[in-house]
């Protein structure tokens, strides 16, 4: 068996899957683009596992730039041989699901999202280019987009790791997927049912997130705003911020996991595949109030676990909080539901999938 990940830089949402499939397949071998993780990383994700990585890997400050050369990710995922491997699994979020493979291989994808700078979000990317940036990505993302579709034969199994990306892949690729929601690690996050009179958010601080409206709310409402993470954006939506919003940047687990915890909500804006944050708010017993749209319409129960707004907007998150503010949440009742996400029944239901089809 081998495993496909687009690239390892760092343990985020994806790499947890990656470090379950290894759990569950622990004699795969391990491919992706590149490995850049650090020593303390890799071990938590791969152990002792050697990562088979392409061409990127050696290419003058790639560690940096890789990102940029997405012109290459064709060439490099198509470089891998796979032919001694009768099952390939691929986590893929980009082009991992797009190895060659033979007609007597099985491959399975779990895909996080079909490329968003491709599809979904290929105007939002554009934005924020200039004219002659501009032309090239549209060149590029024109060759990307008919390559990607042309692969998908490739694989013989989609997972979705949401029933919104499931819709997804059978608008853009007309292909079925299964669900599985990714994994949690339940034991990692404390219980509270004591809660103090703040809101907390924990986010890349880049635009897709939308941390923007976020601040631009939370500045009419007045009310204690923390904001946990780093990003491209973080100076400007310091300047946009009044005094009741605080960024912490990045902190250590125990430290996010002291401040989610004792915290009156969780706030979030975007419009996520599917979202791990906001379900780690909830293993703590806290409360969510986020966009009924993407993963958070299918991790947050309204009323139950949290509140749900419909519209992208600083109104709506205004009106959701102040709804929030009149109601009373049951903390024991919130982290039950949050079960249901724990890295265990994620491993169980992956190992139970592949030996199905197997």
């Amino acid at each position: 068996m081998a495993i496909i990940a687009d690239w390892l830089d760092k343990y985020a949402g994806a790499e947890r899957c990656v470090k379950s499939f290894i759990k569950v397949f622990n004699t795969a071998d391990i491919y992706s683009l590149v490995d850049f993780l650090s020593p303390e990383e890799k071990k938590l994700i791969v152990g002792n596992k050697n990562i088979i990585t392409s061409f990127l890997q050696n290419i003058p400050f790639a560690k940096k730039h890789f990102r940029k050369m997405l012109f290459l990710f064709p060439y490099a995922i198509e470089s891998f041989d796979l032919r001694k491997y009768d099952v390939i699994l691929s986590s893929s979020h980009s082009v991992a699901k797009n190895v060659l493979t033979t007609s007597e291989q099985i491959h399975v994808c779990y895909c996080h999202t079909p490329m968003r700078y491709a599809w979904d979000m290929y105007f939002d990317y554009m934005e924020k280019l200039n004219g002659l940036e501009k032309m090239l990505f549209k060149l590029l993302m024109h060759k990307i987009r008919i390559w990607d579709f042309a692969s998908v034969g490739r694989v013989d199994y989609f997972i979705a790791n949401s029933n919104f990306v499931k819709r997804r892949i059978k608008k853009i690729y007309s292909r079925d997927a299964a669900v599985i929601y990714p994994p949690v690690d339940i034991n990692l996050f404390d219980f509270e049912k004591t809660k103090e009179n703040y809101f907390v958010t924990v986010s890349r601080l880049v635009g897709y997130k939308r941390v923007d409206l976020l601040v631009k709310a939370f500045n009419r409402l007045g009310e204690k705003l923390i904001i946990i993470g780093e990003g491209e954006e973080k100076e400007k939506l310091m300047k946009m911020a009044g005094d009741n919003i605080i960024f912490k940047g990045y902190v250590s687990h125990k430290e996010k996991v002291n401040i989610l915890k004792r915290a009156k909500a969780f706030v979030y804006a975007a419009k996520e595949d599917f979202g791990i944050a906001p379900v780690e708010a909830q293993v703590c017993g806290t409360p969510v109030i986020a966009l009924n749209k993407g993963g958070t319409a299918e991790s947050v129960i309204d009323g139950v676990s949290g509140i749900l707004f419909n519209e992208q907007n600083e109104e709506n998150i205004i009106k959701a909080v102040n709804d929030f503010n009149k109601r009373t949440f049951d903390y024991f009742a919130i982290r039950e539901h949050s079960m249901k996400f724990d890295v265990n029944k994620f491993e169980e239901k992956i190992k139970s999938f592949l030996e199905s089809i197997i």
